[in-house]
Protein backbone atom coordinates (compact mmCIF):
# COMPACT_ATOMS: atom_id res chain seq x y z
CA UNK A 1 0.00 0.00 0.00
CA UNK A 2 3.04 2.62 1.19
CA UNK A 3 5.77 0.42 -0.50
CA UNK A 4 5.83 2.09 -3.77
CA UNK A 5 5.95 5.69 -1.63
CA UNK A 6 8.67 4.53 0.55
CA UNK A 7 11.00 3.37 -2.05
CA UNK A 8 10.61 6.96 -3.17
CA UNK A 9 11.99 8.01 -0.25
CA UNK A 10 15.40 5.64 -0.68
CA UNK A 11 13.75 2.36 0.86
CA UNK A 12 14.99 -0.59 -1.62
CA UNK A 13 12.01 -2.80 -2.36
CA UNK A 14 12.61 -5.25 0.84
CA UNK A 15 13.20 -2.52 3.02
CA UNK A 16 10.10 -0.90 1.82
CA UNK A 17 7.67 -4.17 2.13
CA UNK A 18 9.42 -5.28 5.78
CA UNK A 19 8.90 -1.74 7.29
CA UNK A 20 5.07 -1.64 6.40
CA UNK A 21 5.10 -5.17 7.51
CA UNK A 22 6.44 -3.93 11.32
CA UNK A 23 3.93 -1.27 11.77
CA UNK A 24 1.18 -3.40 10.86
CA UNK A 25 2.40 -6.06 13.34
CA UNK A 26 4.02 -3.99 15.99
CA UNK A 27 7.18 -6.52 16.76
CA UNK A 28 7.70 -9.61 15.26
CA UNK A 29 10.70 -12.59 14.24
CA UNK A 30 11.71 -13.13 10.69
CA UNK A 31 9.38 -15.63 9.59
CA UNK A 32 6.53 -13.39 10.79
CA UNK A 33 7.99 -10.86 8.88
CA UNK A 34 8.96 -13.11 5.78
CA UNK A 35 5.79 -14.13 5.80
CA UNK A 36 3.78 -10.64 6.32
CA UNK A 37 5.72 -9.58 3.76
CA UNK A 38 5.92 -11.78 1.03
CA UNK A 39 9.39 -12.16 1.05
CA UNK A 40 11.71 -15.26 1.21
CA UNK A 41 13.29 -15.57 4.71
CA UNK A 42 17.01 -15.53 3.34
CA UNK A 43 16.20 -12.20 1.81
CA UNK A 44 14.30 -10.74 4.53
CA UNK A 45 17.76 -10.63 7.02
CA UNK A 46 20.18 -8.41 4.88
CA UNK A 47 17.02 -5.87 4.17
CA UNK A 48 16.26 -6.05 8.31
CA UNK A 49 20.08 -5.00 8.64
CA UNK A 50 19.81 -2.18 6.86
CA UNK A 51 16.34 -0.56 8.09
CA UNK A 52 18.21 -0.74 11.50
CA UNK A 53 21.54 0.82 9.69
CA UNK A 54 18.89 3.60 9.14
CA UNK A 55 17.23 3.73 12.36
CA UNK A 56 13.80 2.90 11.07
CA UNK A 57 13.62 -0.51 13.40
CA UNK A 58 15.25 -1.73 16.16
CA UNK A 59 15.96 -5.42 17.18
CA UNK A 60 14.54 -6.65 20.65
CA UNK A 61 16.79 -9.54 21.98
CA UNK A 62 15.41 -12.38 23.68
CA UNK A 63 16.65 -15.84 24.21
CA UNK A 64 14.88 -17.40 21.40
CA UNK A 65 14.67 -15.81 18.17
CA UNK A 66 15.64 -12.17 17.66
CA UNK A 67 12.32 -9.84 17.76
CA UNK A 68 12.40 -6.68 15.60
CA UNK A 69 10.23 -3.31 15.99
CA UNK A 70 9.46 -0.58 13.73
CA UNK A 71 10.70 3.03 15.10
CA UNK A 72 7.94 6.14 14.86
CA UNK A 73 7.39 6.96 10.85
CA UNK A 74 7.91 10.32 11.78
CA UNK A 75 11.82 9.00 11.56
CA UNK A 76 10.99 9.22 7.42
CA UNK A 77 10.93 12.78 7.73
CA UNK A 78 14.15 13.03 9.42
CA UNK A 79 15.78 11.08 6.82
CA UNK A 80 14.41 13.49 3.74
CA UNK A 81 16.19 16.05 5.88
CA UNK A 82 19.44 15.05 6.30
CA UNK A 83 19.37 14.24 2.56
CA UNK A 84 18.42 17.37 1.79
CA UNK A 85 21.06 18.84 4.20
CA UNK A 86 23.69 16.86 2.41
CA UNK A 87 22.59 17.97 -1.11
CA UNK A 88 22.47 21.90 -0.02
CA UNK A 89 26.52 21.67 0.89
CA UNK A 90 27.18 20.00 -2.52
CA UNK A 91 24.45 21.57 -4.48
CA UNK A 92 26.67 24.92 -5.01
CA UNK A 93 29.64 23.46 -6.81
CA UNK A 94 26.98 20.71 -8.50
CA UNK A 95 25.97 24.48 -10.36
CA UNK A 96 29.50 25.16 -11.09
CA UNK A 97 30.18 22.22 -12.74
CA UNK A 98 27.26 22.40 -14.58
CA UNK A 99 27.38 25.85 -15.78
CA UNK A 100 31.00 25.54 -16.48
CA UNK A 101 30.36 23.09 -19.21
CA UNK A 102 27.30 24.36 -20.73
CA UNK A 103 28.63 25.41 -24.16
CA UNK A 104 27.27 28.86 -25.70
CA UNK A 105 25.12 26.79 -28.44
CA UNK A 106 23.37 23.90 -27.74
CA UNK A 107 20.27 21.51 -28.81
CA UNK A 108 18.52 19.26 -26.90
CA UNK A 109 15.33 17.59 -26.15
CA UNK A 110 12.84 17.59 -22.83
CA UNK A 111 10.03 15.34 -23.00
CA UNK A 112 7.00 14.51 -21.12
CA UNK A 113 5.40 16.16 -17.76
CA UNK A 114 8.84 15.74 -15.82
CA UNK A 115 10.85 17.28 -19.19
CA UNK A 116 8.06 20.05 -18.88
CA UNK A 117 8.97 20.73 -15.02
CA UNK A 118 12.93 20.67 -16.10
CA UNK A 119 12.01 23.68 -18.70
CA UNK A 120 10.21 25.60 -16.09
CA UNK A 121 13.40 25.18 -13.83
CA UNK A 122 16.12 26.27 -16.66
CA UNK A 123 13.54 29.60 -16.49
CA UNK A 124 14.19 30.03 -12.91
CA UNK A 125 18.28 29.06 -13.17
CA UNK A 126 18.61 31.64 -15.79
CA UNK A 127 16.65 34.34 -14.05
CA UNK A 128 15.80 36.56 -16.80
CA UNK A 129 12.19 37.56 -18.25
CA UNK A 130 10.54 35.24 -20.26
CA UNK A 131 8.59 35.89 -23.87
CA UNK A 132 5.61 33.60 -24.97
CA UNK A 133 4.16 33.31 -27.89
CA UNK A 134 1.28 31.11 -28.74
CA UNK A 135 0.74 31.05 -25.21
CA UNK A 136 -2.32 28.58 -23.50
CA UNK A 137 -2.18 28.30 -20.10
CA UNK A 138 -0.23 25.32 -19.93
CA UNK A 139 1.47 25.57 -16.71
CA UNK A 140 -1.70 25.54 -15.19
CA UNK A 141 -2.49 22.00 -16.09
CA UNK A 142 -3.67 20.07 -13.03
CA UNK A 143 -0.58 17.49 -12.90
CA UNK A 144 1.50 20.49 -12.81
CA UNK A 145 -0.30 22.47 -9.87
CA UNK A 146 2.06 21.76 -6.34
CA UNK A 147 5.30 22.29 -9.12
CA UNK A 148 3.75 25.68 -10.92
CA UNK A 149 2.64 27.30 -6.64
CA UNK A 150 6.21 27.38 -5.55
CA UNK A 151 7.67 27.72 -9.73
CA UNK A 152 5.86 31.04 -9.77
CA UNK A 153 6.69 32.34 -5.94
CA UNK A 154 10.21 31.36 -6.97
CA UNK A 155 9.93 33.29 -9.80
CA UNK A 156 8.28 36.45 -7.98
CA UNK A 157 11.28 36.14 -5.38
CA UNK A 158 13.94 36.49 -8.55
CA UNK A 159 11.71 39.41 -10.05
CA UNK A 160 11.43 37.12 -13.30
CA UNK A 161 8.76 39.13 -15.67
CA UNK A 162 6.48 37.34 -18.41
CA UNK A 163 5.57 38.79 -21.63
CA UNK A 164 2.63 36.69 -23.06
CA UNK A 165 1.11 36.78 -26.37
CA UNK A 166 -1.72 34.54 -25.92
CA UNK A 167 -4.24 32.70 -28.20
CA UNK A 168 -7.60 33.84 -28.17
CA UNK A 169 -9.43 31.55 -26.39
CA UNK A 170 -7.68 32.74 -23.49
CA UNK A 171 -9.20 35.80 -23.26
CA UNK A 172 -12.34 34.08 -22.46
CA UNK A 173 -11.79 31.46 -20.55
CA UNK A 174 -8.85 32.48 -18.63
CA UNK A 175 -9.54 34.99 -16.44
CA UNK A 176 -9.64 33.53 -13.55
CA UNK A 177 -5.46 32.83 -14.17
CA UNK A 178 -4.65 35.56 -15.91
CA UNK A 179 -3.82 37.74 -12.73
CA UNK A 180 -1.08 35.01 -11.57
CA UNK A 181 1.31 35.84 -14.87
CA UNK A 182 0.92 40.05 -14.44
CA UNK A 183 -0.26 42.44 -16.85
CA UNK A 184 2.31 42.28 -19.79
CA UNK A 185 -0.17 40.52 -22.33
CA UNK A 186 -1.77 40.43 -25.75
CA UNK A 187 -4.06 38.18 -27.56
CA UNK A 188 -3.53 36.68 -30.86
CA UNK A 189 -6.81 37.08 -33.53
CA UNK A 190 -8.74 33.60 -33.47
CA UNK A 191 -7.56 32.54 -36.96
CA UNK A 192 -4.02 32.50 -35.21
CA UNK A 193 -4.73 30.17 -32.88
CA UNK A 194 -2.38 26.55 -32.90
CA UNK A 195 -1.39 23.72 -30.71
CA UNK A 196 1.91 24.72 -30.59
CA UNK A 197 4.00 27.62 -28.65
CA UNK A 198 7.55 29.63 -28.38
CA UNK A 199 9.11 30.51 -25.38
CA UNK A 200 12.31 33.10 -25.12
CA UNK A 201 14.15 33.53 -22.30
CA UNK A 202 17.88 34.20 -21.80
CA UNK A 203 19.75 32.83 -24.28
CA UNK A 204 17.40 30.02 -24.66
CA UNK A 205 14.44 29.47 -26.98
CA UNK A 206 12.20 26.60 -26.50
CA UNK A 207 9.31 25.57 -29.11
CA UNK A 208 7.12 22.69 -28.56
CA UNK A 209 3.45 21.33 -29.53
CA UNK A 210 0.68 19.10 -28.28
CA UNK A 211 -1.17 22.05 -26.04
CA UNK A 212 -4.36 23.01 -25.25
CA UNK A 213 -5.94 25.23 -23.03
CA UNK A 214 -5.01 24.35 -19.10
CA UNK A 215 -3.46 21.10 -20.84
CA UNK A 216 -0.19 20.08 -22.13
CA UNK A 217 0.42 16.53 -23.52
CA UNK A 218 1.14 13.27 -21.72
CA UNK A 219 3.97 13.09 -24.54
CA UNK A 220 5.04 16.20 -25.18
CA UNK A 221 8.47 17.53 -26.73
CA UNK A 222 9.87 20.08 -25.65
CA UNK A 223 13.01 21.48 -28.59
CA UNK A 224 15.62 23.25 -26.41
CA UNK A 225 17.74 25.94 -28.30
CA UNK A 226 20.32 27.61 -26.65
CA UNK A 227 21.98 30.60 -28.46
CA UNK A 228 22.23 34.08 -27.51
CA UNK A 229 22.21 35.83 -30.93
CA UNK A 230 19.27 33.68 -31.91
CA UNK A 231 16.90 34.07 -28.58
CA UNK A 232 17.52 38.08 -29.36
CA UNK A 233 16.18 37.55 -32.55
CA UNK A 234 13.12 35.92 -31.54
CA UNK A 235 12.74 38.82 -29.12
CA UNK A 236 12.54 40.94 -31.43
CA UNK A 237 10.35 39.47 -33.36
CA UNK A 238 8.37 38.93 -30.53
CA UNK A 239 8.54 42.83 -30.01
CA UNK A 240 6.76 42.95 -33.47
CA UNK A 241 4.09 40.20 -33.08
CA UNK A 242 3.12 42.14 -29.95
CA UNK A 243 2.77 45.65 -30.90
CA UNK A 244 1.06 44.10 -33.84
CA UNK A 245 -1.41 42.43 -31.59
CA UNK A 246 -4.85 44.14 -30.69
CA UNK A 247 -4.98 46.51 -27.65
CA UNK A 248 -6.70 44.62 -24.49
CA UNK A 249 -10.13 45.79 -23.25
Amino acid sequence: MFAETLQELGLSPNEAKIYEALLGLNQAGVGEISSKAEIHRRNVYDAINRLIDKGLIFPILSKGENIYSPVDPGKLLELVKEKETSLNKILPDLKKLYENKAGTQEAYIYRGVEGFKNYLRDILRVGEDVYMIGAKLGWFDPRLKNFIDSFLKEAKRKKIKFFHIFDAEVKEKGRETLPLLGTDYKFLPPEFSTNSAIDIFGDYVVTFTGLKLYKIDEEVTLFVMKDGKLAESYRIWFKFMYDMCPPKK
